[in-house]
């Protein structure tokens, strides 16, 4: 059985869904919190007598348990082991300084794999916290020993499990939690409480903190360049195309790396990117999302508990239903929007709106996918015989849409959407594979083309917000060279080199715009946004659901 880490009963001690996260499923994230106790042990390290100062890692074969101490002393004949907290001590009622709970069984760990090593009974620990300045003395008895034994028993009980323990009922401990923008605790609790007619008032009863980050500063890499390659310079990316001088980007601020057409990326680039967590994809030069390639593939537990929620039925409907509902939704309240603009309110405008509407309930009552996607396709029929209206005279007639026509697209504007589609495909991609989910295996979705069910399920939420939205005001600015940035062929229509730039600039714009979540109740960026809805899914088959899909276009 492979060794637990000592550091691993500290989370278990904290938070028993911090420990079966980063235990179980693997996931930690180092943030300024970890980052800052570890300089603070390089300078201990460097300030304490090295005749005192002893760190080693250390194993157990009876306890089952390895770590790295940070200090073993010697004093007054006793062995003691030492852990220093950056942060700091508790305190009892009478203001007397105490140990945390969680560092009390670490260090009490630590005794134990030094009584093994050494031989030598450890009569007791130290705990010292730096923000106050004081030492707290753990004693190591018969109590500190069964407390040991009874948290590795259910350590090794949680390993053994398929499913996350419940969200901890001490919110303040979710605050100071690094994996809080995984777990999503504030969530899990405002879902206990939502009941669907009463979303609002569920809401405004807990008012949810914001542990989600709103939005990443990291950039998406697009190397556009045919026969262009991206390698590695050290902890920077390297891009090289022919007859252009290298360019480098360092790699702690990119999230993606998207390679167009022909471009390259070495080997060692590829290592550097899963070192980092950085996704990278393929698109044609034409713009067809390819696919794209991860270092990680999510956890076991992750993935069976996906298996199981969408083989059942009943399950994918409900999720297919809310899916159908919010694209739905989002098609009209676009319609909504653009039909109060003076000059668009024209009959074919107004007629689609009221088709819509009237097929809204229907869908909301569909009884089996086949009569859903039979909804959802006479609504996308009357949501895109409107669009052409939408785009002002001044832009001219070559970039009016005629319906909606694709494989190829056979006018400007499709083109555009086209395009867009694939660029959104991919981010959304990116999104389940961030959070370990598995692309292949979808609830609505039908798997008959090379694109991923799941993604293609998940990409219904966001078409009209990042693309139709974007691509029809862009029109309607006059942003568009009707000859330069497009390539015709016969009937077939493409953007040109030119046209892909400008559309990706259009688009990266649009992912970093805010959007503030109506259930939820904070404001975050697109990009941020795709990711937030595959963990609300996730949550779907883990007892704590009912938020995914409730973004609405306003």
């Amino acid at each position: 059985m492979t060794p637990l880490r000592v550091h691993s009963l500290h989370a278990l001690a904290y938070c028993e869904r911090l420990f079966y996260l980063e235990e179980v499923e693997n996931m930690r994230v180092a943030d300024e919190r970890v980052y800052a106790g570890r300089r603070l042990h390089v300078e201990l390290a460097r300030e304490e007598d090295e005749e005192e100062w002893l760190t080693f890692n250390l194993e157990s074969e009876q306890w089952g348990l390895t770590g790295k101490i940070d200090c073993v002393r010697r004093r007054d004949g006793m062995i003691v082991p030492y852990e220093h907290k950056r942060g700091r001590s508790a305190r009892s009622r009478d203001g007397v300084a105490q140990v945390w709970p969680s560092d009390r069984l670490q260090v009490i760990a630590y005794a134990a794999l030094v009584e093994e090593h050494t031989g030598c009974e450890v009569l007791e620990g130290r705990v010292r916290y730096h923000a106050d300045n004081v030492m707290v003395r753990v004693p190591i008895d018969e109590q500190a020993r069964s407390d040991l034994a009874r948290a590795v028993g259910r350590a090794r009980e949680l390993q053994s499990q398929v499913e996350r323990p419940p969200v901890t009922e001490n919110e303040r401990l979710c605050v100071k939690c690094s994996l809080a923008p995984i777990c999503l605790p504030e969530e899990a609790r405002l879902a206990k409480q939502l009941d669907e007619p009463l979303v609002q008032e569920a809401q405004q009863k807990h008012q949810t903190l914001r542990l989600f980050p709103a939005d990443d500063d990291r950039r998406t890499l697009h190397v556009m360049t045919q026969g262009a390659r991206v390698g590695r310079k050290g902890d920077r990316f390297e891009v090289a195309a022919p007859e252009e001088l290298p360019q480098l980007h360092p790699v702690h601020e990119i999230g993606q790396v998207v390679l167009h057409g022909f471009s390259q990326i070495t080997t060692q680039a590829l290592r550097l990117c899963a070192e980092q967590e950085i996704g990278v994809h393929w698109l044609t030069a034409g713009g067809r999302y390819m696919g794209a390639w991860t270092s990680g593939v999510g956890s076991v537990q992750r993935r069976i508990r996906q298996y199981q929620a969408l083989t059942d039925s009943e399950r994918c409907l409900r999720l297919a239903q809310r899916l159908a509902e919010a694209r739905a939704r989002g098609q009209l309240s676009f319609l909504l929007r653009a039909s109060r603009e003076a000059g668009r309110a024209s009959r074919e405008v107004r007629d689609a709106i009221v088709n819509m509407r009237k097929l809204l309930s229907p869908l909301s009552r569909a009884t089996s996918i086949d009569s859903l996607r039979g909804y959802e396709g006479s609504i996308g029929a009357h949501y895109f015989s409107a669009l052409p209206y939408l785009v002002v005279p001044e832009a001219g007639e070559a970039m009016r849409p005629q319906g909606r026509n694709r494989r190829p697209p056979r006018d400007r504007c499709n083109a555009l959407l086209s395009y867009g589609y694939a660029l959104l495909l991919k981010d959304v991609t990116n999104a389940i594979l961030t959070v370990g989910l598995d692309p292949c295996l979808g609830f609505y979705h039908q798997p008959r083309s090379q694109a991923h069910p799941l993604a293609l399920d998940l990409l219904e939420l966001f078409r009209v917000p990042m693309i139709d939205l974007p691509v029809i005001a862009s029109i309607n600015r006059r942003q568009w060279d009707v000859e330069g940035d497009f390539q015709i062929a016969g009937q077939q229509v493409w953007l040109s080199d030119e046209g892909r730039r400008k559309f990706i600039g259009i688009y990266e714009r649009r992912k970093a715009d805010q959007w503030k979540h109506p259930v939820i109740g904070h404001s975050l960026s697109y990009s941020r946004l795709m990711e937030l809805e595959v963990r609300l899914l996730e949550k779907e088959w883990m007892g704590e659901g009912g938020l995914f899909a409730r973004m609405r276009l306003r």
